[in-house]
């Protein structure tokens, strides 16, 4: 059984790092069609990022809260 899951790690790290890979490989791809991104982009970008957690987590706590007042 542990060796199953020793695998199952093994295939999950090897899946991450393929990932890894492609995403580096597409950036670097876009920074040489388009150039490098700007730091305002680059602020544009975490600013988005952080209005999409924002309204992620508002998501679950009202999800959160319906089943609270359903029990």
């Amino acid at each position: 059984m542990a060796e199953r899951g020793l695998w199952a790690y093994v295939a999950e790290a090897s899946r991450f790092k393929r990932d890894r890979d492609r995403l580096l490989e597409l950036g670097n791809w876009l920074e040489e069609e388009y150039g490098p991104v700007t730091e305002d982009e680059r602020a544009a970008a975490s600013k988005e990022l952080d209005e999409l957690d924002a309204e992620h987590e508002r998501r679950r706590a009202g999800g959160k809260r319906e089943e609270e007042e359903a029990a």
